[in-house]
């Protein structure tokens, strides 16, 4: 089953590529606290997004070198 996510577009400058910030929330295993965590995903993007934008991203095959993932669904 492939990985699905969920994340922000943060640039889209590249041709055919735009990177996706994902947040995650994972509770600290000694302080039990809360803690945000993010991470950029080079995602590969046949049409074109705007910065700001919600997308939903699935793992795929490796597109090059740093592309994994390619963007499924659009949200406004």
């Amino acid at each position: 089953m492939p990985l699905i996510k969920e994340g922000v577009v943060v640039s889209n400058k590249m041709l055919n590529t735009a990177i996706v910030k994902v947040t995650s929330k994972i509770k600290h295993p000694l302080y039990k606290k809360t803690v945000t965590r993010t991470k950029n995903f080079k995602v590969h993007a046949d049409s074109v997004v705007s910065i700001g934008q919600k997308v939903k991203i699935v793992e795929s095959k490796p597109v090059s070198k740093d592309k994994h993932f390619k963007i499924v669904i659009e949200k406004k």
